[in-house]
């Protein structure tokens, strides 16, 4: 069995720090598709961001590699699990290990997925059609792509 590139971590309370400065990192390198600016205090803003340690629907992870920081994912479960937001660090991308993180994330919660991108970013359109490791349907709608799929669970 080959050894997981990345370990896929809960955020807990502790780690909100953290995961809110990586945010800020992606919210920067998306604002190059959103046109977003930071506030008053220089940050972008992110509304949802408490929810994610209230809400029992809300999933933050953090992603470690050789027990490095390189990014993390925030998951909306309900009829359909949703990954919100998804992040690595540009000097880990193309290292096969946002693949990894994305399916160890899927895997934490088989069922109904969806993942969204927004029209302009077909750079993310690609990792998605790539990484997601089951057959998927897409469709393409006025905010971007859409893919929805399966993922089975875990054999006991």
């Amino acid at each position: 069995m080959m050894r997981a590139m990345v370990e896929i971590v809960p955020a807990g309370i502790d780690d909100k720090a953290r995961l809110w400065r990586l945010l800020q990192l992606y919210s920067y390198d998306f604002s190059e598709f959103t046109g977003a600016d930071v506030d008053q205090r220089g940050e972008f803003p992110y509304p949802y961001f408490d929810a994610y340690w209230i809400e029992a629907d809300r999933h933050p992870y953090l992603f470690r590699r050789d027990g490095t920081l390189i990014g993390f994912a925030l998951v909306r479960a309900g009829e359909r699990h949703d990954m919100a937001e998804f992040f690595v660090l540009r000097t880990s991308r193309g290292t096969g290990v946002g693949a990894d993180a994305a399916r160890q994330v899927f895997a934490l919660h088989p069922g109904e997925w969806q993942t969204r991108q927004m029209p302009t970013n077909t750079r993310a359109t690609e990792f998605w059609r790539r990484a997601i490791p089951v057959a998927f349907t897409e469709e393409a709608t006025d905010h971007g792509p859409v893919q929805r799929f399966t993922i089975p669970d875990r054999p006991t």
